[in-house]
């Protein structure tokens, strides 16, 4: 019987489960959830364009995205710890808000004539801090509202919503700033008022469980319970080593286009293979989910990168270039979705914002970090050579990992 099913007597039969698509409490903070993140990646492109339009400064441009990540980053953990000890719901309603308020802001100056860097840096910060405590939230609302039994289902349908926000984003941001440098922001804003609305109009149970003792623990929490489960530990450690390794290669990959002639858009479509990777992997997280323990499907997956890796020795055309890069992300929807599973069946209510907050911080470390080792890397060696590196130190460290019994022998 799952949590949802009421038992109103002996001898009575369960309600029955209704079935997700016509679950609208679901439907509802899903779709908000996915106008939230299409709004974003139409953010993470159209910001930096407008940077650069203004200042024509390609630093300016990437300090966007510098200070929005930072921000984010230096505030995950108090996000997930205020997730543990307010109302959910609220933190959620005041940060989609608070969004919208700063991204209208900007179309607002652009009409006035009074829109400057420090401006767009401020919006920049905001939002980042917006990501902090409404992400953790947003991932234990939409997952409030679904039973056990169809946890697996909802967590496959939000991968489409994660994957097709990163396809669709940058080229909708393209399109829109080509109609007016206010179009893509006000769009975005639209997109954080249809999410604000959603959370507004569904009610879910936003009190966190647990004691007051809980609700006033340290925001450090959540990476101590991590530690002390050693499967999650051990999952989310081969799904940030992955991170790393994508982050890494992903400068040396349009090194390589751009040695072969390729323009901006085509390295742009080459690109895109990830997310389109993605949104077929998200069919394949039932099945895998079948066939294979959690800890063997986190060592297949991240083993499955290490000959892609070395594609390009063999040939580094655009479409081979796309055609790894679908490859290298079919696998990675099934292990976030394994990492969503652990964290609901393995950790209690009061501390997984925490938890949640912890886990994304860590996978977040990866993308800066395997920018950054990409860059120095081309300083260095040629781009095959980086990419051949990459799965070397990769497979050793898979090899590690894989040599403990307990992850090999893990179960659901």
């Amino acid at each position: 019987m799952t949590a949802l099913q009421v038992e109103r007597g002996a001898g009575t039969e369960p309600e029955p489960v209704v079935p997700l698509r016509r679950n609208w409490r679901f439907q509802a903070l899903w779709s908000g959830a996915a106008a939230s993140m299409l709004g974003t990646m139409v953010a993470d492109t159209a910001y930096p364009l407008l940077l650069l339009a203004m200042t024509g400064s390609p630093t300016l441009a990437g300090a966007f995205g510098a200070v929005q990540f930072t921000v984010s980053l230096l505030l995950g953990l108090h996000g997930g710890a205020l997730a543990d000890r307010r109302d959910r719901r609220v933190i959620l309603i005041v940060s989609d808000a608070v969004r919208v308020l700063a991204t209208l802001s900007v179309p607002a100056a652009l009409w006035l004539g009074r829109l400057t860097v420090p401006h767009v840096l401020l919006v920049a910060a905001v939002l980042g801090a917006t990501v902090a405590y409404a992400g953790p939230v947003r991932m234990l609302a939409v997952r409030s509202v679904v039973p056990p039994s169809q946890l697996r289902q909802a967590l496959t349908q939000d991968e489409v919503r994660v994957n097709g926000a990163s396809l669709l984003g940058p080229p909708l941001a393209g399109l829109l700033l080509g109609l007016g440098r206010a179009v893509p922001f006000v769009a975005t804003a639209l997109s954080s008022l249809y999410a604000l609305a959603t959370a507004c109009l569904v009610r879910f149970d936003g009190r966190p469980g647990g004691a007051g003792g809980e609700k006033s623990g340290s925001m450090l929490d959540g990476l101590r319970e991590l530690g002390r489960n050693r499967l999650m530990c051990s999952v989310l450690g081969v799904i940030a080593l992955i991170n790393l390794a994508g982050s890494t290669t992903l400068l040396p990959v349009m090194v390589l286009l751009r040695d072969n002639g390729v323009s901006t858009t085509g390295t742009g479509l080459v690109l895109a293979g990830e997310a389109v990777g993605g949104l077929l992997g998200a069919l394949l997280v039932r099945p895998l989910h079948r066939w294979f323990g959690p800890g063997v499907l986190a060592l297949l997956v991240s083993g499955a990168m290490v000959p892609v890796l070395l594609v390009p020795y063999v040939s580094a055309s655009p479409v081979v270039l796309f055609a790894a890069l679908v490859l290298l992300a079919l696998g990675v929807p099934a292990l976030r979705v394994m990492l969503d599973l652990l964290v609901f069946q393995r950790v209690a209510d009061e501390v997984r914002g925490r938890v949640i907050a912890a886990s994304m911080t860590v996978l977040m470390l990866g993308v800066p970090l395997g920018m950054f080792l990409g860059g120095v890397l081309l300083d260095h060696f040629a781009a095959r050579t980086v990419l051949g590196g990459v799965a070397a130190v990769l497979a050793v460290a898979l090899l590690g990992m894989a040599a403990p019994r307990r992850l090999r022998t893990a179960g659901w």
